[in-house]
């Protein structure tokens, strides 16, 4: 007599992900670790700079106007004799604080969005996503300056600017994986067996969709940091006597021959954070590819 034996897909995918796991031939990428190495130095110097008080982002000294980079001032001082290292690593906290923030509400809001389309497709699918076809059809420059234009310049258009721009990416991305994750056979068996659709959806997709947006997300951090940095640059940003990179580097434009360390420094720290989180994107991609194969 032949027993029918219940197929759990708990157990379907726990088996895979523990077969995926003995698969694993190598870890993370020397690239991977110095980026992150990058982004922390970046992030401790700030924390250290506002813990300690090491120097205050707005102290003016006239006598010190213009001072080359010395032990005292490490990038020297701008026209107003303000510490542009000082101010450039205050920047940093308030750049990756607005980049973090305006790529996690719309990985969130993305994920959600892609993933209720994909699992149930028909016109649900179809409506969310001419939804995101709207959202994609404006260039994206051209709608973050419609958010500024709006709210007026300031850290609040370039928030709602950011994650209006990046919500439809995080979901595009999501629907596409989850179009493949709803043929496989543990997903196929949690139907089966008659779950929920959000018990589906929540418990059994969702970790597997986590690992392409977060391979995706440092890129987008690092996108979102140059925007802002550029917005500044040209006044339509993050508004003086607040430090923020672009501000600083646009600040040094006019003394750029007789004292280049205004401009040029703060940009040089501005492409090691961004080396930093490209290559932390890049050993993120390069580990999901090791482990799908």
């Amino acid at each position: 007599m032949s027993t029918a034996v219940a197929i759990d897909p708990r157990q379907m995918e726990a088996g895979g992900l523990a077969q995926e796991e003995t698969s694993k031939a190598a870890g993370f990428t020397i690239g991977f670790w110095v980026g992150l190495t990058l982004i922390g130095l970046a992030v401790l110097a700030t924390v250290a700079v506002r813990v300690f008080g090491i120097g205050q982002p707005d102290t003016l000294k006239l006598a010190e106007a213009l001072a080359a980079p010395s032990p005292a001032h490490l990038f020297g001082t701008d026209a107003l004799g303000r510490d542009v290292f000082v101010r450039t690593v205050y920047a940093t906290g308030l750049d990756l604080q607005i980049g973090l923030l305006t790529t996690l509400f719309p990985l969130l809001g993305g994920m959600v969005i892609g993933l209720i389309a994909g699992f149930y497709g028909g016109w649900v699918e179809a409506l969310l996503m001419r939804l995101m076809d709207v959202l994609l059809a404006f260039p994206f420059l051209v709608l973050i300056l419609a958010f500024v234009s709006i709210f007026g310049a300031g850290t609040t258009g370039i928030y709602v600017g950011l994650t209006v721009g990046g919500l439809p990416i995080f979901a595009r991305l999501t629907r596409g994986e989850m179009l493949v994750l709803r043929e496989q056979q543990f997903i196929m068996a949690a139907r089966t067996l008659g779950y929920s659709s959000r018990r589906i959806v929540f418990k059994h997709a969702l970790p597997h969709v986590i690992r392409p947006n977060m391979v995706y997300a440092p890129s987008n951090i690092l996108g979102n940091v140059l925007t802002i940095a550029a917005l500044s640059y040209l006044g339509l940003g993050v508004q003086p006597p607040t430090p923020e990179w672009g501000a600083i580097i646009a600040s040094g434009q006019s003394d750029l021959l007789s004292a280049w360390w205004i401009s040029t420094l703060p940009g040089l720290f501005v492409v090691v954070v961004g080396m930093g989180l490209a290559l932390t994107s890049e050993g993120l991609a390069e580990r999901f590819r090791v482990q799908m194969k």
